[in-house]
């Protein structure tokens, strides 16, 4: 099995954990996300791996950030997290690549980078950051973050602090891929 393939599984038994410890049927999870009760049914059993816009529509009807979730399905206890220990999931219909850094501890905070390939683009709903607070920083390349009716244009260095939850859109308009940094800020 490749790590990819372990991802979308351990993504999909967390989503059915976080379904089911709440009492809710796939339908009710279908309705609160809006995401077709035929696609859950596919993530839960790891035959689809999700998109970020879906993950970003799940987590928000859990009252999580994407963030909390990924972090829930990829993360193992300790202080310490080497590199090529870090999970890595990729966006299978944009190739967004997202790495969370930080290890697993009791602090409100994740670390997470991105890298977000050339000319793509990826929407996430308002309710993914409903719970949460973030800073984005870009490490290299350049962001076209829209968020709500602005729309932040971001170079290497710039650094964001998101505003009330809205919905998003990331977008690489750049021919060359753009890394940055989220840390993110879990409400206590």
């Amino acid at each position: 099995m490749s790590q990819l393939d372990d991802i979308d599984r351990r993504i999909g038994a967390r989503i059915r954990i976080e379904r089911e410890s709440r009492g809710w049927s796939l339908t009710e999870l279908a309705e609160r996300s809006t995401v077709s009760r035929a696609m859950i049914h596919k993530i839960e059993r790891g035959e689809s791996s999700p998109t970020a816009t879906l993950l970003g529509k799940l987590s928000g009807a859990f009252s999580l950030s994407m963030s909390t979730l990924m972090a829930r399905a990829e993360m193992q206890q300790g202080r310490f997290l080497r590199k090529g220990e870090q999970p890595v999931w990729v966006d299978p219909q944009t190739g967004y690549e997202r790495r969370h850094v930080s290890p697993k501890s009791d602090l409100p905070l994740d670390l997470v980078r991105i890298e977000l390939p050339a000319g793509a683009e990826v929407p996430m709903p308002g309710s993914a950051f409903a719970f949460i607070r973030q800073l984005i920083w870009v490490l290299e390349g350049r962001l076209i973050f829209v968020e709500g009716d602005a729309t932040h244009s971001m170079a290497a260095g710039d650094c964001l602090e998101l505003g009330p939850p809205t919905d998003c859109v990331f977008k690489n308009e750049s021919g060359e891929p753009c890394t940055y940094a989220v840390l993110v800020l879990r409400n206590a």
